[in-house]
């Protein structure tokens, strides 16, 4: 792509956060979104393969009629109150609308349909600003309006799409399809606790950017795509392949890594709401995410196919790993001592 044409998109989906993030009034946060659709289009095409073809489609269908009910949600409730303040979302139909209008533009379970197809026809960079920086925007809006919304629908959306993020990864052979439900059944995690305790959703949206930073820069290092090559790349990059184990293993959520530090407090916070059957059927599908995690993890530690198709043999290159990697795999290991900290903001 030309170097002038990438720099337009990209700044353009800066502005457009930031409107969106920036803003108090409903048509502008729904300029932001639309700004930030348009501009990431050519990103998921720029390959002309009709897979991205196809991708970049379902993405323009997808949110063209997701910010279609944001407008039209935010409409409805200025013609009850009579005000536009995103703050100020009260009316019951609205509030509605506008989970469904979020949970759409997120991903989140049961509108969830476009997201693995998305990611698996975009390339690794694409999917990463996808998988991170495109959702920050409608968090954002989440995060403002959730004094007014349903507690009960966004708890059984949540329990929804970590049981379809668990459930629907665990046979999949394509990395970046995994990594689409994973994100999934994190945005589950962050969608059972918007309500009670925002802040802690964008904590685990922080960190869990983070450590999917992580896992796609390190993948785009490397050049893998699925798990046959996977298995192959050990002795091409042992040292980013361990790192990368480690990684996997925190966005799976087990102590002592950074992973298991958001959903620690998730599980606190729900108990304190007297939601601890919602925390136990949380805590329990989240084995199934970590039979996945777990299986990424084990094909990272092979080198040999466990079948006779052949391969190229891939031997180790000088390219250095870039330092944002490394400063990525180590913040996506090493947080979890700064909980008590965390824990003391109010």
């Amino acid at each position: 792509m030309n170097p002038q044409a990438k720099l337009i998109f990209t700044t353009s989906l800066i502005l457009g956060t930031t409107i969106t993030v920036s803003s108090n009034h409903w048509v502008m946060a729904w300029v932001g979104l639309e700004i930030n659709t348009l501009a990431i289009l050519p990103l998921i095409s720029k390959s002309h393969h009709p897979r991205a073809i196809e991708a970049a489609t379902k993405y323009f269908l997808v949110q063209a009629a997701a910010s279609t009910l944001v407008l039209f949600s935010s409409m409805t409730n200025a013609w009850h109150t009579g005000q536009w303040d995103i703050t100020q979302m009260t009316h019951p139909v609205s509030c509605l609308i506008l989970t469904s209008a979020i949970s759409m533009k997120l991903g989140l379970a049961p509108f969830h349909f476009w997201f693995p197809e998305v990611l698996q026809g975009s390339p690794l960079t694409t999917g990463l600003i996808l998988s991170t920086i495109m959702k920050f925007p409608p968090l954002t809006l989440l995060y403002l309006t959730s004094p007014s919304l349903n507690p009960s629908l966004l708890t059984a959306m949540a329990i929804f799409s970590a049981a379809l993020g668990g459930w629907a990864g665990l046979n999949q052979t394509q990395i970046r399809k995994i990594l689409a439900f994973s994100s999934i059944a994190h945005l589950g995690w962050m969608a059972v606790i918007v309500v009670y305790h925002p802040k802690l959703t964008l904590l685990n949206f922080y960190l869990y950017s983070v450590m999917t930073a992580a896992v796609f820069l390190a993948l785009n290092s490397t050049k893998v795509v699925k798990l046959s090559t996977l298995m192959t790349t050990w002795a091409k990059a042992p040292a980013l392949n361990t790192m990368l184990l480690l990684t996997l293993l925190s966005l799976a959520g087990l102590p002592p890594l950074t992973g298991f530090l958001p959903k620690w407090l998730i599980i606190q916070e729900l108990t304190k709401q007297d939601m601890a059957p919602a925390a136990t059927i949380m805590a329990l599908l989240s084995l199934l995410g970590l039979f996945f995690y777990l299986r990424l993890a084990y094909c990272t530690m092979i080198t040999l196919p466990p079948h006779t198709t052949n391969h190229m043999k891939q031997w180790h290159n000088h390219k250095p790993v870039s330092p944002l990697v490394a400063a990525l795999i180590t913040l996506s290991t090493f947080l979890l001592p700064i909980a008590p900290l965390i824990c003391t903001i109010p």
